[in-house]
């Protein structure tokens, strides 16, 4: 199962060789929630893998993003006790585009028309 999440990129940490074949790296993102009228402020880790440790480096912290992810969980054992760790494997991150409002955008512009008068061109 696939998740994601928008949040504004805060760290970016250096790529880990776990083994000769294996590689991870780690990356945060900042995520404000507004719950019974407070903003509450969450920090989320991802991890990349292999070839995909590369991705964090198309932006910049401050960047508003949005983070493809699959959760997994994985338990072991060591000295006769149990532990559990889970990651958020993060596989795509894309740009976030701040979209214009309605009263930000301009009115649309036709050569023709007078000064005044907007076309409204749309067929429905």
């Amino acid at each position: 199962m696939s998740f994601e999440v928008t949040g504004k990129l805060v760290a970016r940490f250096d790529t880990v060789q776990r083994t000769e074949t294996f590689k991870t790296r780690e990356f945060v993102i900042e995520k404000n929630d507004d719950a019974n009228g407070r903003t509450i402020t969450n920090y989320i880790k991802f991890q990349c893998v292999q070839e995909r440790t590369a991705m964090p480096d198309r932006f910049n912290i401050g960047d508003e993003v949005k983070v493809m992810f699959n959760i997994k969980g994985t338990k072991w054992v060591k000295d006769g006790r149990e532990n559990y760790i889970t990651n958020l494997d993060a596989w795509r991150m894309e740009h976030i585009k701040l979209a214009q409002t309605d009263t930000e955008m301009p009115p649309a512009y036709v050569p023709d028309a007078p000064p005044s008068e907007v076309v409204d061109d749309l067929p429905f």
